[in-house]
């Protein structure tokens, strides 16, 4: 149906042309331009279109508070505080990775690779990975050494995963334990020393360990002098990007602290490498000779 005449259409009124007659003066805006109201639509449109740019509301609060760095407090001894260090990207974790081997004098690890966001997936996988080449190679270094003995009878030794397990992840998780406690109790004595968490502690030490699985593979050909230059070299990688990182919390601290801190970061890390070198890649004397000589020593004292 169409109608001849719209009731909402505007329309002309006879008391405005006598209005303008009486006042000459005024100012009039004319509602008939219609080049304004195009002008003005579409940013409307565009600002609500559902196509456009436009963001979600909900989203943006929730890109706001992870901007803003605040996060939700949950208790630790609950799973979802410690599920949301193992939220990470693969890049990630390669770019840290790489920052662990390759540290550099103005580069502190804390400051340019965490950047305020620990995990816990790479150092889990980072440990477990050196647990299992420690006794994998250890065990292929004792077979290549006795290879061609006549006396000899391989017999893989399982017990050397519990054991690198034990001393790997007590050092990844123990000595942090400690520095963190000590670096919290000096923050207390002097405010203005750097602090970090305990997460990101464990965070440095987990990937600081990352070098040492080549080191460690290299470790199965019997040459001495390729084992301990390997050692030689992952000691200054991984004790370089310690005490780099480690250096601003303390170089405020009082000197004797101060060095005594950094010596026994670099000492244990020293020890971990030097222990493993010296327990998993030995030269244990062979079961089966340790077997004859108590034998015939059984039988001599028989007859």
């Amino acid at each position: 149906m169409a109608s001849t005449k719209d009731a909402f259409e505007f329309q002309e009124f006879e008391e405005a042309g006598n209005l303008l007659e009486g006042n000459r003066d005024a100012v009039t805006i004319s509602i008939e331009d219609e080049g304004s109201k195009p002008e003005k639509q579409p940013k409307r449109a565009a600002a609500y279109s559902p196509g456009g740019n436009d963001e979600d509301p909900l989203a943006s609060d929730d890109r706001t508070e992870l901007l803003s760095g605040q996060k939700k407090s949950v208790p630790f001894w609950t799973f979802e505080y410690y599920q949301q260090f193992f939220d990470i990207e693969t890049h990630h974790v390669k770019e840290r990775i790489i920052g662990s081997v390759r540290p550099w004098p103005v580069k502190n690890f804390i400051h340019v690779y965490l950047r305020r966001n620990p995990d816990l997936y790479g150092p889990f996988w980072i440990c477990t990975t050196l647990v299992f080449a420690i006794a994998i190679s250890g065990n292929i270094s004792n077979f290549l050494v006795h290879l061609g003995k006549p006396n000899y009878k391989y017999t893989p030794e399982f017990r050397k995963v519990t054991i690198a397990a034990t001393a790997i992840f007590s050092y990844a998780w123990l000595v942090p334990l400690a520095l963190w406690g000590t670096l919290l109790w000096r923050n207390n004595k002097i405010l203005s020393l750097v602090s970090y968490s305990f997460m990101e502690i464990v965070c440095v030490y987990g990937y600081s360990l990352a070098i040492y699985i080549p080191a460690v593979v290299l470790w199965i050909l019997p040459y001495e002098w390729l084992r301990w230059c390997s050692i030689v070299g992952a000691l200054c990688l991984s004790g370089s990007v310690l005490l780099m990182t480690f250096w601003p919390a303390v170089r405020d601290d009082h000197p004797k602290i101060m060095i005594s801190i950094l010596s026994t970061i670099a000492l244990l890390n020293v020890l971990l490498a030097v222990g493993c070198k010296a327990y998993f890649f030995s030269k244990p004397e062979p079961a089966l000779e340790a077997g004859i000589s108590t034998a015939a020593e059984a039988i001599k004292t028989s007859t």
